[in-house]
């Protein structure tokens, strides 16, 4: 199984089946989002008392150092690390908006897109680091 880390401080973020986040919405609450490691299913787990609106645009820590997971890319993608059992490391970059199914993994000059609405960020969207790998 694959193993996620945080960009900042490199401490693994994936327990069990689930990556596990801190997770502010708009109205300043904080919680945990627990999402599946799988690229391309976008289940999640959180506790029911924290809300979450569809659409919504979400702000994702690192559960460990409390450092923003924000990209660099695009202001509504997130950033981790994924690492697969050989050791090689995969940047992952994900939609922080709720409800919005949209997953790309880089690695080298190879770009693999998953999601219904991963074209919300096309070439013309998306800054010069990301244009790379198009």
């Amino acid at each position: 199984m694959n193993n996620f880390l945080c960009p900042k401080c490199l401490a693994d973020i994936c327990v069990g089946n689930h990556l596990i986040l801190k997770v502010k919405n708009q109205k300043k609450k904080s919680g945990l989002l627990l999402l599946h490691p799988q690229i391309g299913n976008y289940s999640s787990i959180k506790h029911p008392a924290f809300e979450v609106e569809e659409g919504e645009a979400l702000y994702f820590y690192c559960p460990v150092c409390n450092a923003s997971l924000e990209s660099d890319i695009h202001e509504n993608l997130i950033h981790v690390i994924m690492r697969e059992d050989n050791g090689s490391d995969h940047d992952v970059y994900f939609s922080r908006i709720s409800g919005e199914k949209s997953t790309f993994e880089t690695s080298g000059d190879a770009l693999r897109i998953a999601g219904d609405d991963a074209g919300k960020y096309t070439y013309f969207k998306l800054g010069d680091k990301f244009r790379r790998f198009l």
